[in-house]
């Protein structure tokens, strides 16, 4: 008990000291358990166990993102399997040479040791990449939808191997997990009862801890049984919600894993060399994203911020690392060498990842050379044609806004929506919308918007931070005409009118039809004098 304190406020003080120096505080975590290993420390039975219960949570978080609609894009899953498997090819060949040296990590490495050690190098981090996304608040960017699906498909082949790595012959009670999807209707009623508290975590964590035992029981992986258990549950409304609510716990065992591989053999100067030479491949994997997410249409922008939100190994690397030690087929030795090369890889990637627009800026002209001739509609520019006014947040307030000054100027409103079933409905009853994200970044690198032309642009999105973000963009883009928006709150309007919104009204005090006579009284006919 005694160490799993000591374990735990080291974690807490080299992950601080991570996150201070601008890194991920797994870095802290994985250099705690080497510091305790150094001065006698070893890995406790709590540590083992908060361990497998970290990564069945991580499993059980990927399952309740997990949208296979989402992942059927030749960006994603073609450009995921393409990569893993040049990869494994061209790291195998590497590593293979390497054996050939006097490098005594090297020596003596089989084809299927190799063959494994590139497989598990071929992964890259998602923890590391949503951090990076959701500090920058990118994540609805293309690029970000684009660099989570890739990793999405990666943990998949990991969990699949996970899987397989067991050994295990299913029993014939097996076939009873069939029964689980006729019951999703039943888990997604529970999921709903639960409301958003206490008892809704309760549930995630009586779901995937529990319900990766009941697959153990069957002799199925645990871990493939907490990713299925939250992709019955990924198309309800309130996954998003409950994988929010499990973030913390998932991240909290999570720790366990990070220490355990720290406290899992000593350091020495053949690891930390043959580290910094792993460290040398992460620019292949970087520059083999970019080429291949070029010539898959995508501008050139797309791809180096996807690319650069990749340039890294990771975390379920060292997971198949750990089940191949575990089972005999790599030596220990290099469960060390892959996590002080994930370090590595993090200390490297963090600063590219911020600078990551300025490096665009400064090399856009090259980058161009490799884009292809198409775009995806993704990627196509976007021309307002002869809009006059913008209207981002086509729900009720939004929706009722573009009626109402359509019924004052006609067609020349134009709305915009996230959702494609919205702007579908919209656009079949006659009006002019289409889709965008207004926090994704990308769509405001595409979209002209003529001064001359567009006058007032509205944001009626349901949420401040969105609006605030649009209106930030505006001003970046150096846009002159008139911004109005909606709030809820007091503060939230003062925030809005900073940034340069030019009327902010309460969503509460304003109906929508309000909203918009209030704007073209104040805006629009102070534009046409």
């Amino acid at each position: 008990m005694q160490m799993d304190i000591i374990a735990i406020g080291a974690a807490f003080i080299l992950g601080l000291g991570a996150r201070f120096v601008g890194l991920p505080p797994l870095v802290g975590y994985l250099v705690a358990g080497f510091v305790l290993f150094g001065i006698g420390g070893r890995i406790t039975q709590t540590l083992i166990e908060f361990s497998e219960m970290g990564v069945t949570l991580l499993l059980f978080s990927i399952g309740l993102k997990l949208r296979v609609r989402n992942l059927l894009m030749p960006q994603i899953w073609a450009v995921a399997s393409l990569h893993m498997m040049i990869s494994i090819v061209v790291v195998g060949v590497i590593i293979f040479l390497l054996s050939l040296t006097s490098m005594s990590l090297f020596a003596g490495l089989d084809v299927q040791t190799i063959a494994l050690i590139a497989f598990a190098l071929s992964f890259s981090s998602t923890v590391f990449a949503v951090k990076v996304l959701e500090e920058k608040g990118e994540m609805n960017s293309l690029y970000g939808r684009i660099a989570i699906g890739i990793l999405i498909v990666q943990d998949i082949i990991a969990v699949v191997f996970l899987a397989v790595s067991a050994g295990k012959v299913p029993s014939i009670w097996a076939v009873l997990l069939l029964g689980l999807i006729p019951l999703r209707p039943v888990l997604e009623s529970m999921l709903k009862k639960c409301g958003h508290g206490e008892l809704q975590i309760l549930f995630g964590l009586m779901l995937a801890l529990g319900g990766s035992q009941v697959f153990e029981l069957v002799g199925v992986k645990g871990d493939l049984g907490a990713l299925i258990l939250g992709v019955l549950l990924a198309r309800h409304a309130g996954a998003s919600d409950l994988a929010h609510h499990l973030l913390g716990f998932k991240d909290l065992f999570l720790v366990g894993f990070f220490l355990t591989i720290g406290l899992s053999g000593p350091l020495s100067l053949d690891v930390v060399m043959v580290a910094l030479l792993l460290l040398l491949l992460v620019p292949f994997k970087t520059t083999l994203f970019f080429l291949l997410l070029s010539r898959f249409r995508l501008r050139a922008r797309t791809s180096l911020l996807s690319s650069l939100n990749l340039a890294n190994y990771s975390e379920f690397g060292l997971i198949v690392a750990t089940i191949a030690v575990t089972s005999g087929w790599i030596p220990s030795q290099w469960l060390i060498v892959l996590a002080i090369a994930l370090s590595l890889s993090f200390i490297l990637a963090a600063p590219l990842n911020t600078a990551s627009d300025r490096l665009y800026a400064r090399f856009r002209s090259g980058l161009a050379t490799f884009e292809s001739g198409q775009r995806i509609g993704e990627e196509e520019a976007i021309d307002p044609g002869d809009a006059t006014v913008l209207v981002f947040g086509m729900g009720r307030v939004g929706h009722i806004a573009y009626d109402t000054i359509r019924q004052r100027m006609g067609d020349t409103v134009l709305g915009v929506d996230i959702d494609s079933d919205t702007v579908k409905d919209l656009k079949h009853s006659g009006r002019r919308v289409i889709q965008g994200s207004a926090m994704d970044i990308d769509f405001w690198d595409r979209i002209n918007l003529d001064q001359h032309s567009v006058r007032l642009i509205l944001l009626a999105m349901p949420k401040t931070e969105e609006n605030l973000f649009a209106a930030r963009q505006l001003h970046e883009l150096g846009y002159t005409g008139k911004i109005a928006a909606v709030a809820k709150y007091p503060d939230e309007l003062l925030a809005l009118r900073k940034a340069g919104v030019h009327a902010a009204y309460n969503l509460y005090a304003e109906a929508g039809s309000g909203f918009a006579e209030h704007v073209y009284e104040e805006l629009l006919t102070e534009t046409v004098k």
